[in-house]
C-alpha cells in the first residue's frame, strides 16, 4: 500500500488557507505517495475537490476517514492539526505554535503519533525554500499596507491635478522584517514617502534598498540581535529609550504599521498610547501583531480602535484573506520539506538533518524538541 498524505479541512472560523494545492499533486506522487483530501478542504482558497479529483487526490468524506488513512497529515492552523487523535507512526505536519503553546504537541505525544512544527523550521540557507513564515509574512506586510490605505483618508501617492497638488502620504513602518520588507516595498509602490525603523543594524541597508529612508535612533542595537535572523526580547530600558525617541516620528505620520514580533513572545509595545494621541485627524496605525498581543498599546485584536483623532486597526487572521495566493506559497514550502521526508514512496525522519531535527516536536512518546520541553516545565532530553 503507498504512502498516504492526507490533507485536513481548516476549522477555524475565517481560516481561508489550505495546506497542498491541486498543483503541487503531481509532485508528491512523484515522491511515490498517494494524496487523501479532507471534503471542502480548498473550497474557501478556490480549490475545489474536483481540481484536487482531477489531480489524482481522494477525496475523504469526513476528518475521521482521512485520519484512518494517512500516515502523513498536512494542516495549516494548529487549532485544525493538533486537535487529536492521532495513532502510532502518523506525523502531522503544519504550524503548530509549539513555543507558546506547547501542551497539544505533549498529548499527541502520548497516542505514539509525531508532531513536526513548521515555525521551528531553522532560518538556514537549505531551508528558505521550506520557510513558512516568511511566506506567510510576505503577504502580511502586503495585506497590511492595503488596510492602511483604505482606512486613510487621503491618497498614498503625489497628484499633480487640474484642482491643485496632492501630498503623498507619509508611511512609517516599524519592524524591518520579511513583513516589515514587504510593507515598505508595497507603500513605496503605492506612491507613499516610507520611512521604516528596525532593532537590528542590518536592515538598514536593506530599508535603503527598496527607496525608504532609515529611522536613526541613538540606541545599542546590538541589544535586540538574535540568532537566526531572529529579533529577540529587550530590557525595558531599552524599550522606553526607544520609545522615546519614536514619538516624533509616529505623530507625523499618516499611516504606521507595524511588524514587530519575538517567536513564542509576545509582541513588545513600540506604540504608546501618548504616541497615537499625538497623530493628526485621520492618522492610522495597522498593527499587523494584533494576535500576539499588539505592538500598540491600545491595539485590540480584531478590533479598530478610536484614540484622540487617530484609529488603530487590530486585523487577526490577515494572510488568510489571501487565501489562493497563502496556499500556494504554504503548499510548495510543505512540498520541499517533503522532499527531506518522503523517500521512494516510504517516511523517513532523519533526525541527523538540522532541518528535521529542529522541527521535530513529538516523537516516540514524547516530547523531543528541546526548547518545546523548556516551555512545558520538562527536562532537557537524555543525550542519545
Amino acid at each position: 500500500m503507498s504512502l498516504c498524505i492526507g490533507v485536513l479541512k481548516e476549522t477555524p472560523d475565517g481560516e481561508r488557507r489550505v495546506s497542498l494545492v491541486p498543483g503541487d499533486l503531481k509532485a508528491i506522487k512523484a515522491l511515490g505517495a498517494e494524496v487523501m483530501v479532507e471534503a471542502g478542504a480548498g473550497t474557501a482558497s478556490a480549490y475545489p475537490d474536483a481540481a484536487y479529483a482531477a489531480a489524482g487526490a481522494g477525496i475523504a468524506k469526513s476528518r475521521d476517514e482521512l485520519l484512518a488513512s494517512a500516515q502523513i497529515v498536512l494542516f495549516v492552523s494548529p487549532q485544525t492539526g493538533l486537535a487529536g487523535p492521532g495513532r502510532s507512526g502518523q506525523l502531522f505536519i503544519g504550524m503548530g505554535d509549539a513555543l507558546s503553546k506547547p501542551a497539544p504537541h505533549a498529548a499527541i505525544a502520548k497516542s505514539g503519533a509525531m508532531t513536526l512544527a513548521l515555525e521551528l523550521v531553522p532560518r538556514i540557507t537549505r531551508a528558505q525554500s521550506m520557510d513558512v513564515l516568511s511566506s506567510m509574512a510576505t503577504l502580511l506586510g502586503y495585506r497590511g499596507v492595503l488596510l492602511g490605505a483604505d482606512a486613510l483618508p487621503r491618497v498614498f501617492p503625489l497628484m499633480m491635478t487640474a484642482a491643485g497638488t496632492l501630498a503623498p502620504a507619509k508611511v512609517l513602518v516599524m519592524g524591518a522584517g520579511v513583513a516589515g520588507l514587504s510593507a515598505i516595498a508595497t507603500a513605496k509602490r503605492l506612491g507613499a514617502s516610507v520611512m521604516a525603523y528596525d532593532v537590528r543594524a542590518a536592515a538598514k541597508e536593506q530599508v535603503a534598498s527598496l527607496g525608504a529612508k532609515f529611522l536613526e535612533i541613538e540606541v545599542d542595537s546590538k541589544e535586540a540581535e538574535g540568532t537566526g535572523g531572529y529579533a529577540k526580547a529587550v530590557s525595558e530600558d531599552f524599550l522606553a529609550r526607544q520609545r522615546a525617541a519614536m514619538l516624533k516620528a509616529v505623530s507625523d505620520s499618516d499611516v504606521v504599521i507595524t511588524t514587530a514580533g519575538v517567536p513564542g513572545k509576545k509582541a513588545p509595545i513600540l506604540v504608546t498610547r501618548a504616541m497615537v494621541e499625538a497623530m493628526h485627524p485621520g492618522a492610522v496605525v495597522v498593527d499587523l501583531m494584533a494576535e500576539n498581543g499588539g505592538n500598540c498599546e491600545v491595539t485590540k485584536a480584531g478590533e479598530t480602535v478610536t484614540v484622540g483623532s487617530a484609529v488603530v486597526l487590530g486585523p487577526t487572521n490577515v494572510v488568510s484573506h489571501l487565501g489562493g495566493h497563502a496556499s500556494q506559497m504554504f503548499s510548495r514550502n510543505l512540498l520541499n520539506l517533503l522532499k527531506l521526508i518522503v523517500k521512494k514512496g516510504e517516511m523517513v525522519l532523519d533526525t541527523k538533518d538540522e532541518i528535521i531535527r529542529e522541527a521535530l516536536v513529538a516523537q516516540s512518546g514524547d516530547v523531543v524538541q528541546p526548547r518545546v520541553r523548556e516551555a512545558l516545565g520538562l527536562p532537557a532530553p537524555a543525550a542519545s
